[in-house]
């Protein structure tokens, strides 16, 4: 039989390889810092550019786009070479892959301690680095696909299902939400405002941890863990089930994020359907994976990249369970907006993600470097250490979650809320907060000793750049193909053009039906008379709370529940944010909701507090914004993000920008350096920051008539 020689490309892997490692590390000593600065406000240093509002979105980005990102590229160049057994299509998209991503990164770490963001949770990045993150992508598609069309296999294997899947559905989610009106190089707005904008974000945000963070690493699984254990995949139909099953259900789920706000019901109530659903086929996959262990336990207990694989393989299933458990309503109401929820993610983080990028790298720079690993017993020292952190994470966690859920909602005898001040609760989970840092370091540990383990392993081998090796070509391998009868799933999987286009339709279905009616049925974001657009003063206020990353602690969301409207007035509406692009509600309260913070308190308690919040709310752990007290207000890029605001729905009349905004802004400004005045503080300058930020705060939530909130004024925010 004819045979043909070719090359494997090692030389992308390897740079991905390093570039996990690295970032790995950069991710990881990130988000140590900023969960010791929940239980130490030292560490914000006083400093604008270290915050933990600002080093939030740097540790979540560099976690899932540097160090995920990077090892799904780094698996998914390693695997689709060998299945399809040709080279990647194009060695120039792989180097503009590679590099293209690491600008990226670097771009992201650059901008967001800068306070440069959208504030839009895993999308945080403004448009110009959108804008690459597209040409990046295309460029990974185009090297992907075209390197299946010139397989020398007839079938493409269950691995390249997902990574079609991951290819086109994070190419449609990505397009989706960052659509936006450019208000300068580094500033935007998002077309959509309110509701819609929530929904949008959470069908994105939901599937970037579904499409980026699940599917290419299923697919992975499913090459990596066979190859370890030397035996086929478990159960093949029980892959197709899982493939099919997954990418159809999973893209409905985003609403599971808005339960009980101000979303449309039956949006809510098809998230949490179909979350629930998410079950079967999640599960299929990971019994699938564990089951292909079958009989070879003993090597799982001696090879540490197996038991990276197990634990993997196992918290997938604890998340896949947890998850939908969370988008039952009745759960929700419990967990939303607490730590319960950073235990789900950081399972799903550390242990998942994780463990099985730990596991890749095991495996590959080995090979890589065709040499055997340096030390088993320094790999297995990092298994158990890392596995320990992450308890010491999560476990705490959970407590403090529940917790939390449970202090917020629990009222006395008498009918009063036991814990009105809402520091009360943050300060009990200090201690949950110090183990939670111990965890992490412990977990930093671990991955410290791989990077010295893999670097050994490396300097004991010779790298192969380039693998030599031998198949038949294309034409012999189709005509030696059989079993693919027409419209069956293997004669599917024959025909990767038709295979990505259905993986399309089915990703589409579910976006489409929650999506569309929300802009072609008005009453699923009724309006509200009083409701008017932000004044020029409170833009900018609002844009400055957006750039300290405020929303990484505050939601501005009021549920429809008793102990909320007690402790924070009226529930909020859905048409008092038709003017929010974007929409701040949330994800987490770290301190308490301000949807009505607006009238609550003076005009000098809120420059105090953002001086110093303890001098306000004693034993707080908010960072200082002192900065906000000296630096001028940006009044030139005014009418430009007026005008922004304007092409994005917001009525202005036309020309407001450059006429009636001006005095507005400094008759606004002059009614808060009066009030601050009023509050002995006479030295205030009407052209700083803070005045714009109290303009904006003062004006949360007093659009429509509503109950004020009880609390003193020492209970302010945390």
């Amino acid at each position: 039989m004819n045979v043909e020689t070719f090359r494997y490309d090692n030389r992308v892997v390897r740079a991905f390889a390093i570039a996990t490692v690295l970032w790995g590390l950069v991710g990881f000593s990130a988000g140590l810092l900023i969960a010791c600065q929940l239980f130490w406000p030292e560490l914000n240093l006083n400093l604008q550019y270290t915050t933990f509002g600002r080093l939030r979105p740097l540790h979540t980005n560099a976690v899932i786009f540097a160090f995920v990102g990077n090892g799904m590229f780094m698996g998914i160049y390693y695997s689709l070479q060998r299945l399809c057994k040709a080279r990647m299509f194009s060695d120039f998209l792989s180097w503009l892959n590679f590099w293209g991503w690491q600008a990226i990164i670097v771009s992201a770490a650059v901008t967001l301690p800068l306070g440069l963001t959208s504030s839009k949770e895993y999308a945080e990045l403004e448009w110009p680095i959108d804008i690459a993150i597209t040409v990046v992508w295309v460029a990974f598609t185009v090297n992907l696909i075209g390197t299946i069309l010139r397989r020398r296999e007839k079938h493409i294997y269950v691995a390249i299902w997902f990574y079609i899947a991951t290819a086109i559905t994070v190419a449609v989610l990505h397009l989706g939400n960052s659509l936006a009106v450019p208000a300068g190089l580094f500033k935007s707005y998002s077309i959509y405002a309110g509701v819609q904008d929530a929904l949008m974000q959470w069908w994105y945000g939901h599937n970037a941890v579904a499409f980026f963070l699940t599917t290419p690493y299923l697919g992975l699984m499913y090459y990596f863990l066979p190859k370890a254990a030397g035996r086929p995949v478990f159960s093949y139909r029980l892959s197709i089930i899982h493939f099919w099953g997954l990418i159809f259900i999973y893209i409905w789920a985003g609403p599971h994020h808005l339960l009980y706000t101000a979303l449309p019901d039956w949006a809510q109530s098809l998230g949490m359907v179909f979350s629930v659903m998410l079950i079967a086929p999640s599960w299929g996959g990971m019994l699938n994976g564990l089951l292909t262990l079958r009989g070879v336990w003993d090597k799982v207990r001696e090879d540490p990249m197996l038991k990276f694989m197990v634990v993997a393989l196992t918290a997938y299933g604890m998340a896949t369970l947890e998850g939908p458990m969370l988008a039952i309503k009745s759960v929700n109401a419990l967990s939303h907006y607490t730590d319960w929820t950073i235990a789900h993610v950081h399972t799903g983080a550390l242990g998942w993600n994780g463990f099985m990028t730990f596991s890749m790298l095991y495996w590959l720079i080995p090979r890589l470097y065709n040499t055997r690993l340096w030390s088993v017993k320094l790999a297995n020292w990092h298994f158990w250490v890392s596995l320990l952190g992450m308890m010491f994470y999560v476990v705490p966690m959970y407590w403090s979650g529940v917790a939390q859920g449970l202090m917020w909602k629990q009222f006395t005898k008498e009918g009063f809320l036991q814990y009105p001040n809402f520091l009360e609760t943050v300060l009990q989970l200090i201690p949950m907060y110090r183990l939670r840092a111990l965890g992490g370091a412990f977990y930093i540990v671990g991955a410290c000793f791989m990077t010295y383990n893999l670097w050994r392993t490396a300097r004991s081998g010779q790298f192969q750049p380039e693998q030599e090796v031998q198949a038949p070509p294309r034409s012999n391998q189709m005509d030696a193909a059989h079993g693919t009868g027409p419209w069956g799933h293997r004669w599917l999987e024959a025909k990767p053009l038709l295979f990505t286009a259905l993986t399309l339709v089915a990703i589409l279905i579910g976006g489409a039906v929650e999506v569309i009616p929300m802009y072609l049925i008005k009453e699923n974001v009724p309006t509200i008379a009083s409701v008017k657009p932000y004044s020029p003063l409170e833009v900018i206020g609002r844009d400055i709370y957006i750039r300290e990353g405020c929303v990484g602690c505050h939601s501005q969301m009021i549920r429809p529940f008793r102990s909320e409207t007690e402790r924070y007035g009226e529930y909020s509406k859905a048409g008092e944010f038709i003017y929010d692009h974007p929409f701040l509600w949330g994800s987490k309260r770290t301190g308490p909701d301000l949807h009505r913070i607006g009238a609550k308190y003076p005009d000098a308690w809120h420059y105090n507090h953002m001086d110093d919040p303890r001098l306000t709310s004693p034993g707080s752990l908010m960072p200082r914004y002192p900065w906000l007290l000296t630096q001028k207000f940006d009044v030139q890029s005014l009418p430009a993000r007026l005008a922004a605001l304007r092409r994005a729905g917001v009525p202005y009349k036309p020309g407001f920008e450059k006429g009636d905004a001006q005095s507005e802004l400094r008759i606004q400004a002059g009614k808060v350096v009066a009030n601050l005045a009023q509050g002995s503080i006479s030295n205030a300058p009407s052209d700083t920051e803070i005045i714009a930020l109290i303009a904006y705060l003062q004006r949360l939530g007093t659009d429509i008539k509503a109950t004020p909130a009880v609390p003193a004024p020492s209970a302010g925010k945390n």
